[in-house]
Parts: structure tokens; C-alpha cells; sequence
């Protein structure tokens, strides 16, 4: 479902890659990614030029596929949403604008925010390069999510890709109702998919329907998670590698599976299609069924579907993790 990494951003990157080292740019790559797996705050080991280009070369196709994701779901549940103008929170190299301006080709205005110079130095080179004049045109703005003094307006859509998680706990609920404030229609969030981020998710989850906020993905409705602790609501997107992306990470397989949590929250004027339930673990194929967890509108259903049941059958054994279905309990 998401989009495939977009060519021209391929080569933008590889055009800022010629005449580095690669050795470095792995060294860098894999100490990067060290950080991220310990939740460390990007200021911590995205300092310099050459960090920021091999956090782009190595996790910048695996966070546009998740959000890519995210934004499709928007696209296919919120009726007549075609926004055109974008705040893209907490940034980076502007991996989010990219992926809604690749679904939303139609966008007039997009504004990258970041507290961070060297990812928006990077955001802006690789900006410089799209055939898309709302990305080459986008509002380069230096600020904090967490502070109140930035100024970027109101906005058709808010996205907040990877960034909730370098927060501390305290800050979770503040930033999100700050940037719901600034959302006219709405607002995704992106986390990675782990359980720490995914309970600080839930958080921001509650708060927003507290605030008014209709939640359209990936529930099935507004009520609070059925799941219980130790278990968590997360997806995953499959991507092919390229061989400079293989190489830079020292992976074997030719493609990675990228696990993210997320989030759309909607303005109440807009319509949501409802009647769907949602699979939430990868179903499971036996000799005689197909099993799988729903979350539906009343809360989780286990769904066994018997190969004897034909039509019901052939469907299921099409349904993937994360997919939505008319059943049960729609």
C-alpha cells in the first residue's frame, strides 16, 4: 500500500552521497541506528553533515514507507480530504512532506519544522530537487515542538513522524494538543512500533478525544484500547532495499520490514466511513481456517473463517496484518 520511495529523492541523496566514504557513512549509519533502537534524542548523534546525510541514506526510505502508509489510510477513510497545505512537525530531511505530496499532488503549501539546523539544511537541498513546486517552495522553519514560541499557522494536515518518540513523557500530551490546535482537518502521528511508543501513543490518543478529535485509523472507533499490557497495536510495512541502501547497513536481505505505530485524528466536520473492522497480528493459516484478531467497533473479536465456507474463505486468505475487513462486528 505505501508508495514506492520516490526516484527523484533517490537521487537526490545520491548525488549528496558522491564522493563520501562509504565506510564512514555505514560507521555512522550503524552508530544511528544504535541511538534509535535506545530511543536517544536525534541532537545526540545527528550533529554534523555527514550524520544527517547517513540518517537519510539509512532510515529515510523505512520512515517514508510507514508514513506513506499512515497517509493512505487517510486518503481511503476520510471522504473528500484533499489537503493543500501541510505542516510537517518535527521534520527531519522532510521525509513526511515528501510522502504527502507524492499521495496529495495537488498540495500548494508545505512547511518542514525542526529544531534541528543540519536536518534542515538537508530538508531543504533535497526540497531544491523535486519536480513539485510545493516542495521546492516548502517554509524551512527552525523550532521546538515542545515550545510554544514557533508560529506556522493553521494547516489542513499535521504530521508528527518519528519525532514524538525523542520526547520526554511529560511532553507527550502538550505537544500533541498544541499541534492539534493548529489542525484544521488532520493530524497523523508515526512511532515507531514498540511498546514504550505505543503506550505514550495511547496517551496522546486519550488526550485527543478528550479535546474533540474523532479518530479514524487505526481504530474502528473512539474508545479507549481494548489490548491489554504486554501486548500492543503496531503494523509493518515491507520495503525493497537498493544496493547502496543494502550496503550501508551491512543487511543481507534485499528488502526490510519497518514496524511502526500510528495515529489519525480528524476535525468532527469531516466524514469518516465507517462499517470496518481492523486485523491487528498476522493471520494465521491453518490446514482447514484462516485465524485472526479483529478490532471492531465493539471491541476485539478472534475470527476463525473454515475452509468450508468457500467465499468467506477465499477472501480471508487475502486479508493481511493491518488490513481492514467488513467483518465481523461492522
Amino acid at each position: 500500500m505505501a508508495d514506492a520511495f520516490p526516484e527523484e529523492l533517490t537521487l537526490a541523496l545520491r548525488e549528496l552521497a558522491t564522493g563520501r566514504s562509504r565506510r564512514t557513512l555505514a560507521a555512522r549509519a550503524g552508530h544511528i541506528s544504535e541511538q534509535y533502537r535506545d530511543r536517544a534524542p536525534s541532537t545526540w548523534h545527528v550533529a554534523a553533515e555527514e550524520d544527517t546525510l547517513a540518517y537519510a541514506l539509512s532510515r529515510m526510505p523505512a520512515t517514508y514507507a510507514a508514513v506513506s502508509y499512515a497517509l493512505w489510510q487517510v486518503d481511503a477513510l476520510v471522504d473528500g480530504f484533499s489537503p493543500r497545505t501541510l505542516l510537517d512537525a518535527g521534520s527531519g530531511p522532510g521525509t513526511a512532506s515528501w510522502a504527502a505530496c507524492a499521495l496529495w499532488t495537488d498540495m500548494a503549501q508545505v512547511t518542514m519544522l525542526d529544531h534541528n539546523d543540519r536536518f534542515l539544511s538537508l530538508a531543504r537541498s533535497l526540497a531544491a530537487s523535486s519536480s513539485q513546486p510545493a516542495l521546492r517552495e516548502a517554509g524551512i522553519l527552525r523550532g521546538d515542538v515542545t515550545a510554544a514560541e514557533w508560529h506556522a499557522g493553521s494547516h489542513d494536515l499535521v504530521t508528527l513522524a518519528y519525532a514524538l518518540t525523542e520526547l520526554p513523557d511529560d511532553a507527550v500530551e502538550p505537544t500533541v494538543l498544541r499541534l492539534w490546535n493548529r489542525t484544521e482537518g488532520v493530524l497523523v502521528i508515526v512511532e515507531p512500533g514498540r511498546p514504550h511508543d505505543y503506550r505514550r501513543l495511547m496517551r496522546a490518543r486519550e488526550a485527543l478525544v478528550r479535546a474533540g478529535a474523532r479518530i479514524a485509523a487505526p481504530c474502528p472507533h473512539d474508545e479507549s484500547c481494548p489490548l491489554v499490557d504486554p501486548d500492543w497495536c503496531h503494523f509493518a510495512v515491507r520495503l525493497a532495499r537498493s544496493r547502496d541502501h543494502q550496503a550501508l547497513k551491512g543487511a543481507r536481505l534485499g528488502y526490510e520490514d519497518e514496524k511502526f505505530s500510528y495515529l489519525v485524528a480528524v476535525r468532527p466536520h469531516l466524514t469518516v466511513r465507517g462499517g470496518w473492522s481492523r486485523v491487528i497480528k498476522r493471520p494465521a493459516a491453518t490446514k482447514f481456517s484462516m485465524d485472526m484478531q479483529l478490532c471492531t467497533q465493539g471491541g476485539l473479536v478472534d475470527r476463525q473463517v473454515l475452509k468450508r465456507d468457500k467465499e468467506q474463505f477465499k477472501r480471508a486468505r487475502k486479508l493481511e496484518w493491518g488490513d481492514r475487513t467488513a467483518e465481523p462486528g461492522a
